[in-house]
């Protein structure tokens, strides 16, 4: 089995450099101004040009103005685009770009129903539930509502952490697993430990690409 590790909502050079050496195959930039892990996008653009080959920028949105992205766009070296909030299937495909569509769950049957709606995707990303936030509560979710059967590459994310991302794995075994408060030392501050951990504990159950 491979996984492969994306590290979500990097505001800093020593946090990307740090995901980078732990060998982070994507890295998340946060483009939604309400998170504490949001950046601008002159910040964006340094910590892009930091990122070598092989390894993808993501640009994470939540229900953005079409302006919005493509002026992020303009500027910022974005590989891949995720959007995080209720934006459409033709919202989502219309910026030219490989997209992800992250989906809150909280009820059977809904992750099949973002596949379909969602089906030009490069992958669902499945998350906890909340009804004040769009990501990054540190809550996980019932990984029983996961199909077996999947269109789609997925990717897991919710509540992640060394304590527990093994056993994730095991039990759903997804495409990717998608991290940010689970190895923090504050909200939008990475801790290098935590990093590391995540990253053995990951290496410990399966290979990586």
């Amino acid at each position: 089995m491979t996984v492969r590790v994306k590290i979500c909502g990097l505001t800093r050079r020593q946090d990307v450099q740090a995901a980078i050496d732990c060998g982070a195959h994507a890295i998340g930039l946060v483009f939604y101004p309400p998170s504490p892990r949001s950046v601008s996008m002159e910040v964006a653009r340094e910590l892009g040009s930091m990122i070598p080959a092989f390894v993808t920028v993501t640009g994470l949105f939540v229900n953005p103005e079409r302006e919005f992205v493509e002026d992020v766009l303009k500027t910022v070296p974005l590989d891949l685009l995720q959007f995080h909030g209720d934006e459409s299937p033709d919202f989502c495909r219309s910026f030219g770009r490989r997209w992800i569509k992250a989906v809150r769950v909280r009820e059977a049957g809904q992750i099949e129903q973002a596949c379909a709606d969602y089906h030009q995707a490069s992958g669902l990303l499945v998350d906890a539930w909340d009804p004040n936030h769009y990501g990054g509560t540190g809550q996980s979710f019932n990984w029983s509502l996961i199909p077996e059967q999947r269109p789609l590459p997925l990717i897991l994310a919710g509540g992640l952490s060394s304590a527990n991302v093994a056993r994730a794995i095991e039990q759903v075994r997804p495409w990717a697993v998608d991290v940010s408060g689970g190895v923090e030392e504050c909200k939008g501050k990475k801790d290098a430990t935590k990093l590391s951990q995540f990253f053995k504990e990951v290496h410990r159950v399966c290979k990586t690409d």
